[in-house]
């Protein structure tokens, strides 16, 4: 209750709480998006030496997971301690160079910790003092994950999509963002629809358009958000994704057949859908002579 009090007598208070937090998260989603396509192809390449009777014992007896080993310099292997770990500020402090041999650290550590707690600050300010700010937090922070894995890897892996699938689905439960009944239409249509559309597309063309990740994340969508964002959702990737396709192949001059992932334009979307959706669509709906 107290808490409750002094964040309605002081609205900013809560974002600025928000922000910090999601720095520090943003920090661990960093270890996240770079550590877990690796373990996901060590666990591959394993099970595929384990079938073929050839296990490579380096490899099991190494360990690799989120928590160990320690961070390290990629360029000297200098292990990398609390200090120089505090999210922004250490990059700024070593002047984005490794405090050992002097190599430019990524600016996408940074970057990320920033548009977490921007991200964070964003949802805590629309939803305000209420469950649906919790929830919507853990679902931009996996939002998040995903966006830059894709882009890295070109997955969308199923330890981060199928867990927030069932999550989303058990936050409303509560009716946090909609009824249950939507949420679980949602879920299926979100899925079957992409589905679709995969196979449509491969008859047609003898390609594959898209990954079963697309699918998987766009029932995600449905899940969290309900079935009537779903049309928001994939409108939205859609158009801003051709623009982003077309934009890049005009000022590169890329081959038009190497894939661009779709997964971070879906997870802007359903960004988007969360904060605005309801809005947007009683925009359009007025806009149209829709009866509400």
């Amino acid at each position: 209750m107290y808490l409750g009090a002094l964040f309605a007598q002081y609205p900013v208070l809560l974002p600025i709480v928000a922000g910090l937090f999601g720095l520090v998260i943003g920090s661990s989603l960093n270890v996240v998006i770079h550590r877990l396509p690796v373990m996901l192809e060590r666990g591959w390449r394993q099970q595929c030496q384990e079938m073929l009777g050839t296990p490579d014992t380096e490899l099991q007896a190494e360990a690799f997971n989120l928590v160990v080993p320690r961070s390290r310099c990629p360029h000297c292997g200098h292990a990398i301690s609390a200090w120089e770990n505090i999210p922004v500020l250490s990059f700024l402090w070593l002047k984005g160079r490794c405090a050992e041999c002097k190599r430019p650290i990524s600016r996408r550590y940074p970057a990320v910790e920033l548009l977490t707690a921007i991200l964070s600050a964003l949802v805590a300010w629309h939803f305000g003092w209420h469950p649906a700010t919790a929830a919507a937090l853990l679902l931009i922070f996996g939002l998040i994950a995903l966006t830059f894995i894709d882009l890295d890897h070109q997955i969308l892996p199923d330890v981060i999509t199928l867990p927030f699938l069932w999550l989303g689905l058990a936050v409303n439960l509560f009716a946090v963002f909609t009824d249950l009944h939507s949420a679980v239409i949602g879920a299926i249509a979100g899925y079957v629809s992409l589905w679709l559309v995969f196979h449509a597309f491969k008859l047609a063309t003898g390609r594959e358009g898209m990954g079963f990740g697309d699918f998987k994340l766009f029932a995600l969508a449905g899940a969290w958000l309900g079935w009537k964002m779903l049309p928001l959702v994939i409108l939205f990737a859609s158009l801003v994704g051709a623009v982003v396709g077309i934009a890049y192949l005009a000022l590169t001059g890329g081959d038009r057949r190497q894939p661009i992932p779709f997964g971070p334009f879906l997870c802007a979307a359903t960004l988007v859908a969360l904060l605005w959706g309801e809005q947007m669509v009683h925009a359009y709906l007025r806009f149209a002579h829709i009866p509400l």
